[in-house]
């Protein structure tokens, strides 16, 4: 009897070409037909009934012939690129100024292979599978929710690739239970003061001063407001003037801020407010902050994550499951944060590093290694089967 793995194996040249079309097909955010109506053929080809979501993506279930047919196991891969010109040349590069940096063009062509071989189980339970939009906007899981994904599922997978790391191709890297990747929001802050000649600056009410002050405040409150290991604050945009002899009467900053509880959520998100205000009216300035695009840290399941290294040591090979650093969690966000609120869920890493680790995730050069994919397929199968 073959195991998860060898059943991956059988398909991997069918998984590679999935991966490949998409990868060079990418696109971003909501905007996702291209990759939503190659999902939808293929699982159609596959025998399943698929459902396009409205706003792109899929949603695809399978049911067992006999037996439970309550409580669905929810298997989720995300789908869409970033805005990002590919440096990548390779043969199947995109060439629309998107690109798959972050690997999902690897997550779906894997789901869509586990969704080929589902048809061939047994299964004790009835699975869902979800191919996500809009996961880099950390917009697409809370949309998912909206449309019912998670309605009657009791437990949920997903996984991502690596890369730029030191680990063997196809090695899986399981997370400890509770919080592993911090919440996520973006802001934008304007600052409104008033342009003037260069000549005389009496007259008019620096916006660019203003916002270097917040800059440097906002820096400050990242490295002595914020305790160790409890969250990330990050300015990455800053525009102010157009001429060199003009005070620029507006400025507008950008960035993030991370963190890995709610409590410090809160209160670096009410510190940033109290900053803009207060340092922009000192400046006679008017400043203001918006929030945007957020999503909660997310939570692993300590039952599922058990039971899951016992599947995956036997289904792999004790070799190719370990732990990650207790110590060290993820610093990027990820939105299936959003599914882990609803129901009790579960993330694992798969290494798609090239030899030496290569370029990490968001470069225009990063290189995935294809080799990894039956290690996905099969650990996507794997948790469907453990019901």
């Amino acid at each position: 009897m073959k195991n998860c793995l060898q059943k991956a194996l059988a398909v991997q040249n069918e998984t590679v070409g999935h991966r490949r079309y998409l990868h060079e097909n990418a696109e971003v955010g909501f905007d996702v037909p291209k990759t939503t109506d190659y999902i939808y053929k293929q699982l159609t080809g596959y025998g399943y009934v698929p459902k396009k979501m409205p706003k792109g993506g899929v949603i695809a279930e399978i049911s067992p012939k006999e037996g439970d047919r309550d409580g669905f196991i929810l298997l989720r891969a995300d789908i869409d690129g970033l805005k990002m010109q590919e440096e990548s040349g390779l043969p199947f590069a995109c060439k629309s100024g998107h690109m798959h940096a972050c690997g999902h063009d690897m997550h779906a062509a894997a789901l869509l292979a586990t969704a080929k071989l589902l048809k061939q189980e047994h299964l004790h339970c009835p699975v869902r599978l979800l191919f996500q939009p809009a996961e880099e906007i950390l917009q697409g899981g809370k949309y998912a929710i909206s449309k019912g994904v998670t309605k009657g599922v009791k437990s949920a997978f997903s996984l991502h690739v690596l890369s730029g790391v030191e680990m063997p191709v196809g090695q899986v890297m399981l997370s400890g239970a509770g919080v592993i990747a911090p919440s996520a929001d973006m802001f934008t802050i304007r600052i409104q003061g008033k342009s003037c000649h260069g000549a005389i600056p009496h007259d008019g009410v620096d916006g660019m001063a203003a916002a270097s002050a917040v800059l440097l405040a906002l820096q400050n409150l990242s490295a002595k407001e914020i305790p160790l290991g409890k969250g990330l604050l990050t300015v990455g945009s800053f525009h102010a003037g157009d001429n060199p002899n003009v005070i620029a009467g507006e400025a507008t900053l950008q960035g993030s801020c991370r963190a890995f509880d709610e409590k410090t959520r809160a209160f670096v998100k009410g510190r940033i407010r109290q900053i803009v205000k207060g340092i922009a009216a000192s400046y006679r300035a008017k400043g203001t902050v918006v929030f945007f695009g957020g999503c909660p840290s997310l939570l692993q399941d300590e039952r599922l994550l058990l039971d899951m290294r016992k599947n995956l040591e036997k289904e792999l090979g004790k070799e190719k499951v370990i732990l990650a650093d207790g110590d060290k969690r993820a610093g990027g966000s990820e939105d299936f944060a959003y599914i882990s609120r609803e129901v009790p869920s579960l993330l694992v890493s798969v290494s798609a590093a090239q030899k030496g680790g290569g370029q990490p995730l968001h470069h225009p050069k990063v290189l995935f290694d294809e080799d990894c994919l039956p290690t996905c397929v099969a650990t996507y199968l794997a948790f469907a089967l453990q019901g």
